[in-house]
């Protein structure tokens, strides 16, 4: 009368279900990281790129955008470092954007000081062959890590960056 199907001990049933919970576990923490970018106002098209880049399904880079779209328009310095606080406080990462113009940016080494005080991984990404000579003076005070971009050394960086914190 029927059973003509396999039988599982408990030994291959509990084997079976751990395999299971690691798949399932290796899934949840292939999530995209959540990040802050950085940036002088004078890099902003270069900054478009990449983040036009992290958007494109043909590529390994992945992240989700946490920075600010359009700067505050406003005089009050208390109410921009607000509005930049809250999206810090919504990335696990700050990468900063490194060019001839990042170190001289007060909001940049800013936006460094204060993602480290809230404990958030920072990283800076450069084009070219080798980072800016001069870098913002917390990037220097922390010792921070700097990356080419490149879509690997980036998701590499980020997701180290994000384990740190």
């Amino acid at each position: 009368m029927g059973g003509g199907g396999s039988h599982y001990s408990s030994e291959d049933l509990g084997r079976i279900e751990r395999l299971a919970k690691q798949e399932i576990q290796k899934a949840s923490d292939e999530v995209k990281r959540n990040v802050f970018i950085s940036f002088s106002s004078d890099d902003l098209n270069e900054v478009n790129l990449l983040r036009g880049q992290a958007k494109n399904d043909d590529n390994d880079l992945e992240f989700s955008d946490r920075s600010l779209k359009e700067p505050f328009d406003s005089e009050n310095a208390e109410y921009i470092k607000r509005g930049i606080r809250e999206k810090i406080d919504q990335a696990s990462v700050t990468m900063v954007y490194l060019s001839k113009d990042s170190a001289s940016s007060k909001w940049v080494d800013w936006e460094i000081r204060e993602s480290i005080r809230k404990g958030k991984g920072v990283i800076g990404v450069y084009q070219g062959d080798s980072a800016p000579s001069r870098l913002p003076s917390a990037f220097k005070e922390h010792n921070l890590k700097t990356v080419k971009w490149s879509h690997q050394a980036l998701t590499n960086a980020i997701e180290q960056s994000s384990q740190k914190r």
